[in-house]
């Protein structure tokens, strides 16, 4: 599994459409009344948590964990905020930084004050740091094929500059910030690299060949030249936890890396929802979300890196993966003003 799957999201309207014709997108146990002794989890398709973390939950609690899961966390926050009257689970987790503000806006959450472990603070959300608790974080970052580059003795990229250069024509693809959130958070880094000129640089990458698709997996799998599949292009969007799996053997070194200078910080939180049926397991789930057995667990299940200070990520990733020293930012407040218009402005200059 080379990273983290990113499911691209939904279209909007799809998504606008059944949530108000009252057809849950959250699948998988939807089937099931919710009953006193379950606790629903409303998350994206990227979730996932080993089977004995998982019973040692409900051993704990004596609550079944229900888990209803579908789409991308900006389809996520679009399904919660049109229920936030009618909610569809007790929590909800994987609303990432860049869809934070529109849950909050919409009034979704119940305010809980979570524990949180050692380290996490500084994950914490400046405002509605008493509804969403961070749980994980990952940093969107350009990937290349080194091996690819050292094949035809060519120099990789380095850096976002780079990626609109004539010797880098037809090489990148990225995915949508339309319809998934690592492309929303590639446009948000270009933003603040770039500022007002953000949008010149698009059009130069644009006119250098650069293909966008709709989501993660269409562009690590189906475009990436170390997708595994039948990639041509050596250089993608994805994370910076990503070369830790593509080793050129067992304990072997990575043939591909993360450009360290193009990254944004995703961090995914966690709440219990306003209206949750099981407010006290709800509360009960968020506590699990931020110990130490899920935040161990968080690399080898979902590849991204635990927030917890406590918690040792694995070795090939300290080896092969390393963080981001300083990650592009865009302040939540910002993000929130600004999130549709950009992305309309985002949109007529690729779609030109």
């Amino acid at each position: 599994m080379p990273a983290r799957r990113r499911i691209p999201a939904l279209a909007a309207t799809t998504t606008m459409v059944l949530a108000l014709t009252g057809c849950s997108l959250i699948g998988g146990d939807s089937e099931k009344a919710d009953r006193a002794d379950q606790v629903v989890l409303v998350t994206h398709e990227s979730f996932a948590l080993p089977d004995e973390v998982v019973d040692a939950f409900e051993d704990e609690t004596g609550l079944e964990l229900v888990v209803r899961a579908s789409s991308d966390a900006g389809a996520l926050a679009t399904k919660l905020a049109l229920s936030a009257d009618n909610p569809s689970g007790d929590v909800a987790f994987g609303i990432d930084n860049t869809f934070a503000s529109r849950v909050l806006d919409a009034g979704v959450f119940e305010p809980y004050d979570a524990e949180l472990p050692e380290g996490a603070e500084r994950f914490a959300l400046a405002e509605g740091g008493d509804l969403l608790a961070p749980v994980d974080q990952a940093s969107v970052c350009i990937n290349v094929d080194s091996a690819w580059f050292a094949k035809r003795k060519l120099e990789a990229p380095s850096s976002l500059e780079d990626l609109a250069k004539p010797a880098y024509e037809d090489l990148t693809a990225v995915s949508s910030a339309s319809s998934s959130s690592p492309g929303m958070a590639f446009l948000l880094a270009t933003r603040a690299a770039f500022g007002e000129k953000w949008d010149d640089y698009w059009r130069d990458l644009l006119d250098n060949g650069l293909k966008i698709v709709d989501g993660w997996t269409e562009a690590y799998y189906g475009e990436f030249s170390a997708g595994g599949e039948k990639g041509t292009r050596p250089v993608v969007l994805s994370y910076d936890s990503s070369p830790a799996f593509t080793l050129d053997g067992p304990g072997g070194r990575s043939t591909t890396a993360a450009l360290l200078d193009t990254c944004f910080r995703q961090v995914e939180y966690a709440g219990v929802l306003k209206g949750a049926k099981n407010p006290e397991g709800a509360q009960e789930l968020v506590e699990f979300l931020l110990g130490p057995e899920v935040q161990a667990a968080l690399p080898g299940s979902m590849y991204v890196r635990p927030v917890s200070g406590e918690v040792s990520v694995p070795q090939e990733w300290s080896a092969n993966a390393p963080e981001p020293d300083d990650a592009w930012e865009v302040a939540p407040a910002e993000i929130a003003a600004n999130r549709d218009t950009w992305l309309e402005e985002w949109t007529d200059v690729v779609t030109r």
